[in-house]
């Protein structure tokens, strides 16, 4: 029940990181917002908690967050006032391989191109000149279609980022770029052969140059918690444990945002939709799901390739070829031996996360959607694969499958992290073919989930656009 009898001039339901953004940038122009959040605690997919035992601080959906310290709006906003403090790793990813090795995602260009060696030309061509370009471009492409500040430079990028990876992968001679290109694109969670799986890579790496890829301080939390901080500062409300099922449930506002994808959506307000939207919402598709899984460890991961433990990501999956294999095998339904697994242990940056010596780490691999198979098996044996004796470490443990996850939360449809697939069908057209996506069909009512541009990621800008896009709908405010 809504305990807030007054009228409020906007209403924003869940508070993700899209929930959040907007919840503030609709606050920020003096308008009275109310964020409601069906769980005991707010964050969405930022929440950190004890899965395994005391006094080990496990991240329990999104842990390392290249996009939220590079997103164009989370920039503005004086989050450090309010506890956010990012912990900045040596190296931003790193690619282990079969022979000790490991491919490193360094935060200057030229020092990851030189490492390596035969592909270093190759590299500077395809990653300087976006590296150079991205702040100027960041709030493009990470919004909805429009006709860009910076056109040039948009094209160029697109000319690569719409390519399959598999396509793209073909730039690179060495083992080493390829599979590290490789690990980045299957962040897309599609096929790498795929049209614009090559974005994320790009989009990812640039970052990575230029921002680094960080954990918060003391989890991820500590994100949901600093925004949340500010909007209240500014005289928001907060109402958790308000799980809602029907508009009616509402009290009267002039606009509601909806931080949800599409089967809730509809579920939701379907009935004051016109059956075209509805018939777009319900053929919606949504990709592949993870299986994830926490440790509490007793010493750090022993990976062969030392420079791995100075990453805040690893990538596990070997060569391009074997994790591009992996990847279709998953999106056809098939639960793989060998999956590419995407691994991190905070500790080693945040000794908060973990009792005095021990360590915490997470990891996830991509699985058909709904699975409810427990691949831990499967992921140990790739970690163990690259860092020999990681298993005798472990001493604790906590699971959770795709379809878990969304009993966990609602928006990871069939484990579904990133809100829908995003392939070349949804890239322009989520959730919807309309002249906004953020706009449904009844007036007033807003979607601002990861199912609109530009999709999954902690970076808030699904939020800050639907909110931009009410502000001038509803209250003549352009921004």
């Amino acid at each position: 029940m809504i305990k807030h009898s007054t009228d409020f001039d906007a209403v924003v339901i869940g508070s993700g990181p899209n929930g959040l953004a907007a919840a503030i940038t609709l606050q920020q122009q003096g308008l009275f917002v109310l964020l409601l959040e069906g769980k005991s605690t707010i964050g969405g997919g930022l929440r950190t908690d004890e899965l395994t035992l005391p006094g080990f601080q496990h991240d329990v959906c999104s842990a390392v967050h290249p996009l939220a310290a590079a997103s164009p709006f989370f920039e503005t906003l004086p989050l450090h006032h309010y506890g956010l403090e990012y912990i900045y790793p040596e190296f931003a990813a790193a690619h282990p391989f079969d022979d000790g090795t490991a491919a490193i995602l360094q935060h200057s260009v030229e020092k990851t191109a030189l490492s390596l060696s035969g592909d270093k030309d190759a590299y500077i061509k395809l990653l300087g000149p976006l590296v150079k370009s991205w702040p100027g471009m960041a709030a493009d492409i990470l919004g909805p279609l429009h006709f860009p500040k910076h056109p040039l430079d948009l094209a160029a990028f697109g000319l690569n980022a719409l390519l399959p990876a598999t396509y793209l992968a073909k730039r690179f001679k060495t083992k080493e770029a390829r599979g590290l290109f490789g690990g980045m694109a299957a962040h897309s969670i599609q096929p790498l052969s795929n049209a614009a799986t090559s974005a994320i890579a790009l989009v990812l790496m640039a970052n990575g140059h230029l921002k680094g890829w960080p954990v918060p301080k003391g989890g991820s939390k500590n994100i949901a918690n600093a925004l949340a901080g500010y909007f209240t500062s500014l005289g928001g409300q907060i109402q958790t444990n308000t799980y809602i099922t029907s508009l009616d449930q509402l009290p009267s506002a002039k606009t509601v945002l909806l931080d949800i994808t599409p089967k809730q959506l509809l579920a939701i307000a379907g009935h004051k939709f016109s059956n075209i939207y509805k018939w777009q919402l319900e053929r919606y598709r949504y990709g592949m799901g993870v299986f994830k899984i926490d440790w509490a460890l007793d010493a750090e991961i022993p990976f062969t390739a030392a420079d791995a433990s100075k990453a805040s990501t690893i990538h596990i999956g070997g060569t391009f070829e074997e994790i591009a294999n992996g990847e279709k095998q998953t999106s056809k339904g098939t639960h793989v031996d060998k999956p590419f697994v995407l691994l991190t242990q905070p500790s080693v940056l945040d000794p908060t996360r973990a009792p005095e010596g021990k360590h915490v780490a997470w990891a996830y691999c991509h699985v058909p959607n709904g699975s409810t198979k427990n691949m831990a098996y499967q992921i140990e044996n790739q970690i163990e694969r690259f860092a020999p004796g990681f298993r005798e470490r472990i001493i604790g443990k906590h699971t959770i499958d795709a379809a878990q996850l969304q009993e966990y939360n609602p928006n990871y449809i069939g484990g579904d992290i990133n809100g829908g697939i995003i392939d070349l069908a949804q890239l322009f057209t989520r959730p919807a073919l309309r002249s906004s996506p953020y706009r449904t069909s009844a007036k007033g009512l807003y979607i601002c989930s990861s199912s609109t541009p530009p999709g999954g990621g902690v970076h808030g800008m699904c939020g800050y656009n639907a909110a931009k896009r009410a502000l001038k709908d509803v209250f003549n405010i352009q921004l």
